[in-house]
């Protein structure tokens, strides 16, 4: 009886474990299936097919997006800040936006560079070959010939271009935050002001240069530039330039106290072309008994000295052509009156 019992317990037993290990078997199949039918399932394409097309605007006006007075990214219509999360639940839609968005930021910080810095592109290597990648560099127009200091602005990896040190900061907070350019403002203000840039040229090349007729062109603040290098190195000027010519020059003769002879020299040897609606070279009133002042045919100040390009080169040719007879005229002078003293001594021996 007891044997008996033994042996039904044994089968009992040798029956559940058997079960047991085919269940553990079923239950590893199953899951080896469906760890082989996840693994032929694409989890980027079934998210692509409820995503739109990754097609952005190409400029922050069709963004609808513009930078206000304060340097900050703000949307057009409402005044927000820029949203992220444009469309819920489509993060990599939302996140190819920011991207597209951050191209354009990237070309605009461009534009700033340029135009606000007055920074010029360089591309690197100075050597490249037309098939060879390229990159550049942005430089200040004195940034190889300052004798003085030079500033240099290295950003770090990633996404960041030139003049950016975090394109987050720019979309998300403002642009001094974001950007180099308060950085590079900074560095100009306290450069050498474009009056000592000019007397210490002066110094150092013009003056020491062999031409023996020096011609200036100067426009805007650069005339302010010019009288300010008169007021400096009267003398100088008067004996090595020729001729002067302003265009829309910022210069003013009494706050800056230039002498009556600077003056009387500015009436003979400078002419400045100034916007004006009359036609080109039309004599204008005199505001201050300094220069002559003619219509440069423009009403745009940036064009004066394109508009007066012909007018300029033919003034400094009358000029030159002027003084290089008055030089003949006192060369035969001096020729005829040595002649006639050898003759007077010749006549007394």
């Amino acid at each position: 009886m007891r044997s008996h019992l033994i042996s039904a317990t044994s089968a009992l037993y040798i029956l559940w474990i058997t079960m047991a290990q085919v269940a553990g078997q079923e239950d590893r199949e199953k899951t080896t299936a469906l760890k082989d039918l996840l693994s032929r399932i694409d989890l980027d394409e079934l998210m692509k097919k409820d995503e739109p097309p990754f097609t952005f605007p190409k400029t922050l006006e069709e963004f609808e997006y513009a930078f206000n007075e304060n340097g900050q990214l703000r949307h057009i219509q409402t005044g927000e800040p820029f949203v992220f999360n444009a469309r819920e639940d489509l993060h990599r839609w939302n996140q190819k936006r920011y991207e597209a968005l951050g191209e354009i930021i990237t070309k605009y910080v461009y534009e700033l560079l340029e135009k606000k810095c007055n920074l010029t592109k360089t591309f690197l290597p100075v050597d490249a070959t037309d098939d060879e990648p390229r990159s550049f560099i942005y430089l200040s127009t004195d940034a190889l010939t300052n004798p003085n200091k030079l500033l240099v602005l290295i950003q770090g990896s990633g996404v960041v271009r030139a003049g950016q040190w975090a394109r987050r900061l720019i979309i998300n907070q403002d642009l001094d935050s974001g950007t180099q350019i308060p950085f590079i403002m900074k560095a100009m203000e306290e450069n050498t002001s474009s009056e000592e840039h000019v007397l210490y040229v002066w110094d150092h090349f013009v003056s020491k240069a062999a031409a023996k007729n020096v011609f200036i062109i100067a426009h805007s603040y650069g005339g302010l530039s010019f009288v300010e290098l008169m007021n400096q190195r009267e003398m100088q000027v008067k004996n090595r330039v020729c001729a002067v010519a302003l265009t829309d020059s910022a210069h003013n003769i009494w706050h800056q106290e230039t002498s009556k002879g600077t003056q009387d020299w500015m009436q003979q040897c400078c002419c400045n072309w100034v916007s004006s609606p009359e036609p080109l070279d039309t004599q204008l009133e005199p505001m201050l008994p300094d220069c002559p002042r003619v219509s440069a045919g423009t009403e745009r100040h940036e064009l004066t000295s394109w508009m007066s390009f012909e007018s300029i080169f033919r003034f400094f040719n009358e000029v030159l052509k002027t003084k290089e007879e008055e030089e003949a005229e006192e060369n035969a002078n001096v020729v005829t009156t040595r002649s006639g003293s050898l003759k007077n001594k010749h006549q007394d021996l």
